[in-house]
């Protein structure tokens, strides 16, 4: 009973603090609405310069990212053929098994009709002795 019980208080304290965390999305604290909020009028002016240069420079963190995100691209590509080459072996290997498999077993259905006629022939041999005598 006091073990019920104890699973049911946890229970409901976990599923509180997650109601808790879920209903404090509209907090004003958070980094995503800081810029919504406004706190005053600004009184000074706000000078706006050409900024035609900014847009026309790639910076350089942009294009070494590029960089690598390319050789990573050509990477898994490497990856993709080596596995598909394996893959295409794993077929062949797999192939060349199952055909040896059913070989094998057409070889042991022979071996076991072979070995019943020999036992028949051994039994016909045995009961001839036997009238025989």
């Amino acid at each position: 009973m006091t073990k019920t019980l104890k699973n049911l208080v946890l229970t409901l304290a976990v599923i509180t603090a997650c109601a808790c965390s879920s209903f404090a999305d509209g907090n004003a604290f958070t980094p995503l609405n800081f810029d919504d909020t406004a706190y005053g009028i600004r009184t000074s002016a706000v000078t706006t310069a050409p900024a035609t240069t900014a847009n026309t420079e790639i910076p350089t963190g942009n294009t070494k990212m590029q960089n690598a995100i390319t050789q990573l691209d050509n990477a898994q590509v490497e990856v993709r053929n080596e596995l598909l080459n394996i893959k295409t072996q794993y077929a062949d290997i797999d192939a060349k098994y199952q055909t040896l498999k059913t070989e094998r077993k057409a070889l042991d259905k022979q071996i076991k009709s072979i070995e019943r006629r020999i036992n028949k022939i051994d039994k016909q041999k045995e009961n001839i002795r036997k009238n025989m005598l």
